[in-house]
């Protein structure tokens, strides 16, 4: 095998890995539990995207008696936790691969 094929390979083992990447990127993936008391929205890599509590997860007695703010804050603050903590793992799995790829080799989607 020449030089010019093994780079011609690389080339289009990495535009197949972009476009693996993004459709990822644009895929959603939804779960629920308590017979839908709570669905959580992640993409297709493994990234967080939302969460939505219903009213019977507060208060499966009266769920009419948990007004639509409360569990708009609810959501946030799980929101807001569940990122930071992704952003977080997300970081430090960047910061370890930096030391394990050398300098100049970019995977997309990896960094």
């Amino acid at each position: 095998m020449n030089i010019a094929s093994m780079l011609q390979q690389a080339k289009v083992v990495k535009e197949r890995l972009e476009n693996a990447q993004n459709d990822l990127k644009n895929t959603e993936i939804t779960a629920d539990s308590g017979n839908g008391a709570v669905t959580v929205v992640f993409d297709g890599q493994c990234k967080f995207k939302s969460i939505k509590i219903a009213k019977s997860a507060i208060n499966p007695e009266n769920p009419d008696s948990v007004d639509d703010e409360t569990i708009e804050m609810i959501e946030d603050l799980v929101t807001t936790a569940l990122k930071k903590c992704s952003d977080e793992a997300t970081k430090r799995m960047n910061d370890k691969m930096k030391g394990i790829i050398p300098p100049g080799i970019n995977i997309p989607g990896l960094f």
